[in-house]
């Protein structure tokens, strides 16, 4: 567990941690993050941790599969690029 700021909400130290693991490395492209560990670890509700994924999500640093999880998104730079619209 981490010790938290009282003056912050607990999912966005949360969020920030997170969001340090993914920038580092930590955890890589396509890594599964699992609420249950992340649950054990920071010792709050799935509620929290829920909150802070969706801000992830919303920055674009991890994606959803419906009843797969939450995954590490890829480097913009590693994304397909748009298709371009052809002209005629």
């Amino acid at each position: 567990m981490i010790d938290f700021q009282p003056d912050r909400y607990r999912w966005q130290q949360i969020a920030d941690v997170l969001r340090t693991r993914i920038t580092d490395g930590t955890y890589p492209p396509k890594h599964l993050i699992s609420e249950v560990q992340l649950m054990q670890e920071f010792g709050v509700a799935r509620g929290t941790i829920r909150k802070s994924m969706k801000c992830l999500r919303d920055e674009g640093l991890i994606y959803t599969v419906p009843n797969l999880g939450s995954f590490v998104a890829p480097p913009e730079h590693e994304k397909d690029p748009e298709p371009e619209a052809t002209r005629d």
